[in-house]
């Protein structure tokens, strides 16, 4: 969202002319008592509910042009629009250039002199400004909680829209329009779905918040030691080519949905999707290994679905907006780009993690003599999940060598 006048601060006066002692008419081309003059053109197209990007926004549509969407929006938002960037500053005591900061980090069109924004965006100023100024967050940290938020809930009302109502809005009786049924679909939809949200949210926030806390030390809780596993979808990049566009989207949802399905139910979380690829994390290497095998023995039994490779790292790993750096990250994805179809790969740091564990023999002899033991000893046999097989050394790009290790289930003890 833009911010027009940065140079102006909280509690500032709009600029006057100052050889004639006029003040200078209202942005927006508004009359002294607030209104706009008939036939006057503004933006409605540069919402704060909608970050559209600069190209898109409508500078030139009149209020009249679209009277569902504007009553849309008043639904949505729950306010008319009311202010300009400057008076929104104005009005919440923030300086035009930290109010200029703030949305665009939460990823909003440039608006100009538009009168665009509502109560609601005037408190959002203010709460992210008095965070600052009661010395919770620092003014780089509240940026960043803006960015993040707002990159989060942009691709979620993306989802929602093309992927959900869309499909509700369809007219339910010959001769009805869509547009004729989405205004009261949305009334109904928008607590439930703004309840839910927040639901999410703080099971979410509960979820990261524990596992944070549980951190060994500070460092830990920014530069952790995880299990990191990127799965590929072999020969995506031929199939875009074969397939129909709504098909290669099916295929794509498909295999997003079965994969965060099955990241989250085996306690790992999905970090994020890349079409034919996702990327996640858990906390231990078990972990890991049960996601990767049940993700390529899932995709295996579906026809529709192109073969998978899996390829894993352990060790220290940097988080950041809910995203993961590092070479860890880094070696996970070249092991990926190495393993071959159906198989999953890998690095020396995760295998021995697998072994420390118990969840994997160091080898095949190592088990046998720990059975022939625990036979005589007339004890229980140790049980593993997983078997390691070491393959050849290979330099791998930006990492140098790397002996990789084809982990697979163990079917016998």
């Amino acid at each position: 969202m833009t911010v027009g006048d940065t140079n102006s601060g909280a509690g500032a006066r709009p600029p006057s002319d100052s050889s004639s002692g006029a003040s200078a008419a209202p942005p927006n081309g508004e009359t002294s008592n607030g209104e706009t003059p008939k036939g006057h053109k503004y933006s409605y197209a540069a919402s704060s509910a909608h970050p559209t990007p600069h190209h898109a926004v409508n500078h030139t549509a009149e209020p009249s042009d679209d009277p569902l969407a504007i009553r849309l929006e008043q639904l949505i938002l729950g306010a008319d629009r009311r202010y300009t960037a400057f008076q929104a500053a104005r009005t919440a005591g923030v300086s035009m250039e930290l109010a200029s900061r703030f949305w665009r980090a939460m990823g909003f069109a440039d608006i100009g002199q538009a009168k665009a924004l509502t109560e609601a965006d005037v408190l959002a100023l203010r709460r992210l400004a008095g965070l600052v100024e009661a010395g919770l967050l620092s003014e780089p940290m509240a940026i960043q909680v803006a960015r993040s938020t707002g990159q989060t809930t942009a691709r979620l009302a993306e989802w929602q829209i093309d992927s959900f109502l869309e499909g509700l809005t369809e007219p339910p009786e010959p001769g009805m329009t869509r547009t004729e049924v989405t205004y009261p679909l949305v009334e109904l939809l928008l607590p439930e779905l703004e309840e839910f949200l927040v639901y999410v949210w703080r099971r979410q926030l509960a979820a990261a918040t524990g596992r944070v806390v549980q951190a060994a030390d500070d460092e830990e809780m920014v530069d952790r030691r995880l299990a990191v596993g990127f799965a590929d979808l072999v020969g995506f990049t031929r199939l875009t080519r074969r397939l129909e566009e709504e098909e290669l989207g099916e295929l794509v949802e498909t295999f997003e949905t079965t994969s965060a399905d099955l990241v989250a139910a085996h306690g790992g979380r999905l970090i994020k999707t890349l079409g034919d690829e996702v990327l996640y994390a858990a906390d231990d290497a078990g972990t890991a290994a049960e996601i990767a095998l049940r993700l390529i023995e899932t995709m295996t039994h579906d026809e529709t679905m192109p073969a998978l490779r899996v390829g894993m790292a352990f060790g220290t790993v940097t988080t950041r907006m809910g995203d993961v750096f590092g070479t860890t990250v880094n070696l996970a994805s070249r092991l990926t780009s190495i393993a071959l179809k159906d198989a999953v790969l890998v690095d020396g740091a995760f295998a021995e993690e697998l072994v420390r564990t118990g969840d994997a023999p160091a080898s095949e002899t190592e088990a046998a003599e720990a059975a022939a033991a625990a036979e005589k000893e007339g004890e229980e046999p140790p049980s593993y999940r997983f078997a390691l097989q070491p393959m050849w050394q290979r330099p791998v790009r930006g990492l140098g060598l790397v002996e990789p290790w084809l982990l697979s289930r163990r079917t016998s003890s």
